[in-house]
């Protein structure tokens, strides 16, 4: 397991945090989301094996946030 801490703007309340939340934990692969929309940041736990840093990324582009 990896971990990551992805900077985020865009994020101003819980709503925001649990659309990111609810993206990526749909993802194969990640175990743990920890998003903060008071810190802008958005740690990740996943498996390597079954998605990588740039998919990551890209489901909180699509979700409206910038990374």
């Amino acid at each position: 397991m990896k971990k990551i801490t992805i900077d985020v703007s865009g994020m101003h309340c819980k709503s925001c945090e649990m659309l990111i939340k609810d993206a990526l934990e749909d993802e194969v692969g990640v175990k743990n989301v920890d998003a903060s929309h008071e810190k802008g940041t958005v740690i990740i736990e996943f498996d390597e094996k079954h998605v990588n840093v740039n998919k990551l990324k890209s489901i909180i582009k699509e979700e409206g946030f910038e990374v």
